[in-house]
């Protein structure tokens, strides 16, 4: 390549692009020259190039105010655009002035304050009049007619170079974004024809090094107007305020790092033009502009491509919005159906099974294998279960946190390359905290190719090498196969993992605790059980020994006994079979009590204590009972179950007071919030409350036998009665003044 100014190609002693001082360079370019002014407005620093720009060298303004250094007139024009409330940390355009009469070369002014200077850089202009920014508005208002909701990155990237090149008069205009490891892909290319194209290939992320990169993101536009250019150093060449190296990160005529320039030089370049794209805070890519000649662009139009380039992020951020929302609402979805039909079944893995094609679905991948214990389900194209075992059992000593995810497992686990063919790329979900649980999802190697500009390895030398630093002199297009990786993990599809198994932990609890409950009532049953037995062993022996016993003596006196005798050895038989029968029909009624649904209706309970004090008027012959039963609200419950339990207890109000007279029975019901409260109280002789405790437990009994008959069931019965209801019972009682118990019924039933 030629240069209008031959340069040696210099050999920098500089171990790495990351120790070059970009932002402290202590020169500027020349096409322009910098007064730096203390917080007096002297001038206390100047480039070396005011002998070209003003005749004059720069220890003849050093000391003294703006107005000696470039003219009364040309000072108080500028001095009003310099108030500290319009300059700021970003340069800002000031005002464009003639230094003399005679000379008909114009400067654009630029300020801003930076490193406790304010810095204006006078920028050399071959236009006669001042900068016009009037044509960045119709610019802007053309290029957004031109961007429809529907197009692509891709497509409003192209419509931006293309902007951009008629703008500036670049000959070639790129748009590339950088991809996670930090190389640049070209998205788009707009080419007058005059440099080779570079559409849809890559830089390296060694091209621009990390500083660089934070330097894109603070200073979001940079001019190199000639790559042959000179620096102007800097006098004095430090900060005179703070005696450190000039801070240029913001100045437009920053000098740029040698190493670049002689990079554009060997790319054909001698003009360029960089504008960062910042998507939600971050250097998304670049719009690069390069030109085969030197070519400066004044500030008005740099201006204006920096707008567009601001609109072009604004829009990418939008499109980038839509897709991922887009993408995250079908993954949603799959995942919806997949926890569907994790809660078909009570076996976990089974479930896991069923819904394995959504699985893959879910996280695009080519298979899918779930191991619990010593179970392992697989589906798709997956490794074999001892290497999916082997895997599981490195994640588990590997691998910390609620994800695993990596896109290329060969090089975190050696014996992947047995199965890259299935499983080059891996996310894995443990869903146990305690046990070795996993979900894994398998995507298959991805072969593909990339276009590099030039090769991205040639600049990396040997070990013994000298550590000496130089651009890369070659971007011919150098094609490179990618093995061993699979496509990448999608950002949405790690959240909605997380997300995932957050809902299978949920799941996982709520079997627990399901499995508690059903513990809990397991426990219950045993304690029911446990007094079954007891009833079976004392309660029904006792008259099956009746039984037994009066028919042997009924034998045995068979022909010698009286006809009264017999009578009476046959009434006791018969009693005992009653009472056995009766324990056998309250055992089934309560068992009935767990097992048979609820019709729930609107019940009158004021008819329903009527049809039961009907049916107790049998027991209460010869006897003088008062029954108190008030005005009593309407429910909604189950009535078969509901007269059972007012039965209960209206028939134990009645056997306690069997020995009151009168007998006073009360019936009580009132509204209260959300429930309905009853209650029925009697002048009995009440209980004990130190064993209210086991008053409702199934064939309890607070009293013996011989004084009151009873199996023990009634009162376990109405509990259940009333907690299947969703409501509560209770019993209250002064020893030998009667007792009171009390059921609520909620308004609004559980199963409602």
């Amino acid at each position: 390549m030629t240069s209008s100014t031959p340069q040696v190609n210099p050999t920098f002693d500089l171990s790495s692009c990351e120790q070059e001082p970009i932002r402290t360079p202590g020169s500027i370019q020349p096409h322009g020259f910098v007064l730096a002014l203390d917080a007096t407005g002297r001038v206390v620093q100047a480039s070396d190039n005011l002998v070209q720009h003003l005749g004059k060298p720069p220890a003849a303004v050093l000391g003294g105010t703006l107005a000696d250094a470039i003219g009364a007139p040309a000072a108080a024009a500028l001095q009003p655009e310099l108030q500290d409330e319009r300059v700021r940390e970003r340069p800002s355009f000031a005002a464009t002035i003639r230094l003399s009469e005679k000379d008909h070369c114009c400067f654009d002014v630029l300020a801003h304050r930076y490193d406790s200077l304010l810095m204006l850089e006078f920028e050399a202009m071959t236009r006669a009049g001042a900068a016009d920014f009037r044509h960045l508005y119709p610019l802007v208002g053309d290029f957004l007619q031109q961007l429809n909701d529907s197009d692509t990155i891709e497509q409003m990237s192209r419509t931006a170079a293309d902007e951009i090149r008629t703008v500036t008069g670049f000959g070639r205009v790129l748009v590339y974004k950088f991809d996670e490891e930090g190389h640049g892909h070209v998205l788009a290319e707009s080419n007058d024809g005059s440099l080779p194209s570079y559409l849809g290939q890559r830089f390296p992320a060694s091209d621009i090094p990390k500083q660089a990169r934070e330097l894109y993101a603070a200073n979001r536009i940079r001019l190199i107007s000639d790559a042959n250019y000179t620096p102007a150093r800097l006098v004095p060449p430090v900060n005179p305020l703070t005696g450190a190296p000039n801070d240029l990160s913001f100045a437009a005529l920053r000098s740029v790092s040698p190493i670049h320039l002689q990079y554009m030089r060997n790319m054909g370049t001698l003009a360029s033009m960089s504008v960062s794209l910042m998507v939600k805070g971050r250097l998304w890519g670049l719009i690069s502009c390069h030109n085969a000649a030197p070519c400066h662009i004044p500030f008005d139009k740099r201006t204006a491509c920096e707008q567009l380039g601001q609109i072009l992020a604004l829009r990418i951020t939008s499109r980038e919005d839509a897709d991922e929302l887009q993408f995250r609402l079908e993954v949603r979805r799959v995942m919806v159906s997949v926890l569907a039909g994790l809660t078909q079944g009570a076996d976990f893995i089974e479930n896991m099974g069923s819904v394995f094609p959504e699985l893959l679905q879910f996280a695009r991948a080519g298979g899918a294998a779930v191991a619990v214990d010593d179970r392992i389900l697989r589906y798709g194209d997956t490794p074999d279960e001892s290497q999916v075992r082997a895997l599981i059992g490195w994640l588990d000593q590997h691998t910390h946190g609620d994800l695993y995810h990596t896109d290329r497992l060969v090089e975190h686990y050696l014996p992947a390359g047995a199965f890259l063919h299935c499983a080059s790329g891996l996310l894995a979900m443990p869903i146990s905290r305690i046990h070795k649980h996993y979900l894994l999802w398998f995507r298959p190697e991805f072969v593909h190719t990339v276009d590099w500009a030039g090769n991205p390895h040639a600049k990396e030398a040997p070990p013994d090498a000298p550590r000496q630093l130089s651009p890369r002199t070659s971007f011919a297009t150098w094609r490179e196969t990618i093995h061993g990786r699979s496509a990448p993990w999608h950002p949405g599809e790690i959240e909605m993992a997380l997300e995932f198994r957050t809902a299978l932990l949920g799941i996982a609890l709520e079997r627990a605790e399901q499995m508690a409950e059903l513990a809990e009532e397991l426990g219950r049953a045993n304690k029911e059980l446990e007094a079954f037995s007891y009833s079976v062993s004392h309660d029904l022996r006792a008259p099956l020994r009746h039984i037994v016993g009066f028919s042997d003596l009924l034998l045995e006196a068979a022909g010698n006994d009286t006809l009264d005798k017999r009578q009476r050895f046959l009434k006791n038989i018969k009693e005992s079979a009653r009472l056995a029968g009766k324990l056998v029909d309250d055992l089934l009624s309560f068992s009935q009590m767990g097992r048979a649904s609820l019709r729930p209706v609107r019940v009158n309970m004021n008819e329903l204590v009527r049809s039961c004090v009907d049916k107790l008027t049998l027991d209460t012959q010869g006897r003088h009972v008062q029954w108190h039963v008030g005005d009593l609200p309407e429910i909604v419950a189950d009535p078969t179950f509901i007269q059972l339990a007012l039965y209960n207890l209206l028939s134990n109000a009645v056997k306690f007071t069997s020995q009151r007279d009168p007998a006073i029975i009360r019936v009580d019901g009132r509204r209260d919030g959300t429930e309905t409260v009853f209650d029925v109280s009697d002048n009995g002789v009440g209980f004990n409350m130190d064993y209210v405790h086991k008053l409702f437990g199934v064939f309890q009994r607070l009293h013996r036998m011989e004084d009151f008959q009873g199996t023990g069931i009634g009162l376990a019965n109405v509990r259940r009665i009333v907690e299947r209801h969703g409501g509560r019972v209770s019993a209250t009682s002064s020893g030998g003044h009667g007792a009171t118990f009390t059921f609520t019924i909620p308004n609004t039933l559980p199963s409602a």
